[in-house]
């Protein structure tokens, strides 16, 4: 396979993926909202803290309203991780690689991308319409996604496109971790959140359509260390940090050999696996210091696999 074609693949998965976690992020930040007292608002600040994106939304926005965040997150070309610019970029991307994927994904990607287009606006305008709209694109992203997997061929192609969505995936779950863990009880200047550290774990795990899994597997409450330790540690669920690095690392024997590669996920896995959560969490700067840990090993990987299959001499 040529490095063009499995660096788009890699590249395609992620902006899916990335489009849906960006969806149930404002979903779920806006039902967190009605849970809290209003005096104990976190606001839709922390959604562009998640993101990364916290310059490029000062340098065209003044504040972090619900009505700037929602449309820099959903329509606004001028962010590259909105809903709309990432399914530009897959649809772009799928346009130069359509020899290699099912026909039906192409056209599944064509009708959520043109209805963003012509609804993002009106999605972004008010709670009203927003969750339905909302709704509209996970389920999109989810129906293309079962495309792939029922009738994708498991070749090298796909092997990059697995790559792609799971490194997206292990991105995204530390980056909530990361902003949600900090604003626990830690802001001098705001309000306590102590008494409500249980709705926002929930909100944690209901950001990643973790919260069934999760009352499955720990069968207790939830709790921070419950929360944190089965989204870095269990390896069972999709959205979990170990499980995405787990299924990269499964891959890698179908393909050429990379020791870097191979150091890179073994550095981030052990990161994880041997992660004490309890102690994280009773030291001020505990959990996002892992975060920060993992999020450079993630970046490494990136790298690496870049490196070894993407570059061309």
């Amino acid at each position: 396979m040529l490095s063009r074609v499995a660096d788009n693949l890699y590249w395609f998965g992620r902006y899916l993926h990335r489009a849906e976690n960006t969806a149930r992020l404002i979903n779920v930040n806006a039902n967190l909202m009605l849970d809290l007292p209003r005096r104990m608002t976190l606001g839709w600040g922390p959604l562009i803290e998640i993101v990364g994106a916290d310059s490029v939304f000062r340098s065209h926005y003044d504040r972090a309203s619900e009505e700037n965040v929602v449309r820099f997150m959903i329509t606004d070309p001028r962010n590259p991780g909105s809903i709309q610019s990432s399914l530009y970029n897959a649809r772009e991307i799928l346009r130069t690689v359509r020899d290699t994927m099912p026909h039906d994904a192409w056209e599944k990607l064509n009708d959520i991308y043109f209805h963003v287009q012509e609804r993002g606006e009106v999605g972004a305008a008010g709670p009203a319409q927003r969750q339905v709209f909302l709704n509209e694109v996970i389920d999109a992203t989810l129906l293309i996604y079962s495309v792939l997997n029922s009738s994708m061929s498991r070749d090298v192609g796909y092997q990059f496109l697995r790559f792609g969505t799971n490194l997206e995936q292990a991105d995204m779950t530390t980056r909530i971790l990361d902003v949600r863990a900090t604003r626990l009880g830690r802001e001098p200047s705001g309000p306590d959140l102590t008494p409500f550290e249980n709705i926002i774990w929930m909100s944690v795990l209901r950001s990643l359509t973790a919260y069934q899994m999760y009352r499955r597997h720990m069968r207790s409450r939830v709790s921070g260390p419950g929360v944190l330790r089965f989204l870095l540690q269990n390896r069972d669920f999709p959205r979990s940090v170990m499980f995405c690095l787990t299924s990269i690392a499964s891959s890698l024997p179908t393909l050429p050999e990379s020791r870097k590669t191979e150091r890179a996920i073994e550095r981030t896995r052990a990161l994880v696996r041997d992660a004490n959560i309890d102690a994280l969490l009773k030291a001020h700067d505990g959990v996002p210091r892992l975060m920060d840990e993992i999020q450079i090993g993630l970046g490494e990987l990136h790298e690496a696999l870049s490196e070894a299959y993407f570059k061309t001499s």
